[in-house]
């Protein structure tokens, strides 16, 4: 269950719920999301190994192909609404709608990923996901009965 709002647990060892909200928001700033205080990325996509203030490793985040898919799916409401509204009450020919259109998409693309990712590693941190829980995910891909499960 995500929660919203609230303070942080402070240095956060335990197996207590984390303020998964809280979390993302932090992530979605740019900010280290255990403490809030530490930059998430060292570049435009690439995440830090480690919080500079913290501490809280950063390495084994597996955001992959959620940030981009998010994008495609809020840019792609907002371009197709502004094109079918533009449409409406000016008639304009393909090309100027492309003119328009393509740049739109790869500005505000560009623009919303880094955020978009840094929500998803808030949000896997807050989940305890992908190693943010303390616990190695190794032995659970060498033990038999997660082979059987495959």
């Amino acid at each position: 269950m995500l929660e919203f709002g609230g303070t942080t647990q402070g240095n956060d060892t335990g197996k207590g719920p984390r303020n998964t909200g809280l979390a993302i928001k932090r992530g979605l700033l740019g900010r280290c999301p255990h403490c809030g205080e530490g930059r998430l990325f060292r570049a435009f996509l690439k995440p830090v190994d480690a919080c500079a203030a913290c501490g809280e490793e950063m390495f084994h985040h597996r955001a992959d192909d959620f940030p981009p898919y998010l994008a495609i799916f809020i840019v792609g409401h907002i371009v197709v609404a502004g094109f079918m509204a533009t449409d409406t009450w000016l008639v304009l020919e393909s090309w100027q709608h492309l003119m328009i259109w393509i740049p739109i998409t790869v500005v505000l693309t560009l623009a919303m990923l880094p955020s978009l990712k840094g929500g998803v590693i808030g949000l896997q941190w807050g989940l305890r996901m992908h190693g943010f829980g303390g616990e190695s995910e190794e032995p659970m891909l060498a033990d038999p009965a997660y082979e059987d499960a495959r």
